[in-house]
């Protein structure tokens, strides 16, 4: 059943990350108040959960350096992904649903390498969607600027420098993630390097053209596959996913993203799924918004992973 406001009661954790530690623009360290500020807790509030606002985890500020060794900040990031990595396992540890608000999508790192310790200690499947404009596959070898927003999800699979691809301590010592755990949804803009890095590893993208071809719902039919009720679905959701026109508050706007109802369709598909147990909101960054439109218009979106729906008709089958 999907986690409507009959669904078992929920108690949702917020855990504010603020830092633009490995992002390129400063300002996504004010996001986790902007979606404060646009109602995110009474929203959830709204559909039957219990919601917990954990506070902001503090950590180091941005020295705002030129890379070093191929990264900007590395020991900076690796200490804001362990706070958020020690935050979100305790949160799952209690049962609760954890809700990290950000902050640079960097600290996917430390979030999605939580639910991925979490879920191999407790014998549960994982599935990542990781809703962006980019892939997020990069190394230090494939990037000029160094900035470790653009290397999560290569970290997380075990490329990138120890301190973080071992961050989250999995059992046998392994990286938190393989690539036929993680889907990557609205994809438009990957660096030639980058995007052969991408398919040697078989990472499975649905990027904008396949959605302009065959549409958002048989793309999260695709991405949805093979989800069980042993699957914890974790949802990595960078507001540059969406297309600037409507969400203008990121640092790194890429045109041509998913439309408002193709962003509805894709969260009332996981929420029809319910198996979605982790969240993260990244790169909302209010000093590029306009009147906390962006901030308001994300809060809009997961209000539907949680089963806020416009649906009047009754669904067959």
């Amino acid at each position: 059943m999907p986690h409507t406001d009959t669904a078992p009661h929920l108690i949702a954790s917020l855990i504010g990350a603020p830092t633009d530690i490995g992002a390129g623009a400063r300002g996504a360290s004010m996001g986790p108040e902007a979606l404060r500020v646009a109602g995110l807790q009474q929203a959830l509030e709204g559909h039957g959960l219990t919601v917990l606002d954990r506070g902001n985890l503090s950590g180091p500020t941005n020295p705002w350096q030129p890379p070093q060794g191929g990264y900007r900040h590395l020991t900076e990031v690796v200490d804001w992904n362990q706070r958020v990595f020690n935050a979100v396992y305790a949160e799952l540890q209690q049962g609760h649903f954890p809700i990290l608000l950000g902050g640079d999508h960097c600290l996917g790192l430390g979030s999605i390498g939580a639910v991925a310790r979490y879920c191999a200690e407790a014998g549960k499947k994982l599935r990542v969607l990781w809703l962006d404009a980019h892939t997020d596959f990069n190394t230090s070898e494939l990037t000029p600027s160094g900035n470790v927003h653009g290397m999560p999800v290569a970290c997380l699979c075990g490329f990138g420098p120890g301190e973080l691809t071992q961050l989250a301590g999995m059992p046998g010592g392994g990286p938190a993630l393989r690539t036929d755990q993680i889907r990557q949804i609205g994809i438009r803009s990957v660096d030639a390097g980058e995007k052969r890095f991408v398919q040697q590893h078989g990472l499975e993208v649905f990027d904008m053209r396949y959605i302009d071809e065959v549409g958002m719902r048989q793309t999260m039919e695709r991405a949805l596959e093979g989800l069980d009720t042993d699957t914890h679905l974790h949802v990595s959701f960078d507001v540059d996913f969406l297309d600037p026109a409507i969400a203008p508050g990121v640092g790194t706007t890429v045109p041509g993203g998913p439309t408002y109802r193709e962003a509805q369709l894709c969260m009332e598909m996981i929420a029809d799924s319910g198996r979605l147990a982790s969240l993260d909101i990244m790169e909302l960054n209010p000093a590029l918004d306009v009147r906390n439109s962006t901030a308001v218009l994300a809060v809009d979106l997961v209000e539907s992973l949680f089963g806020k729906s416009t649906l009047m008709r009754a669904r067959a089958g």
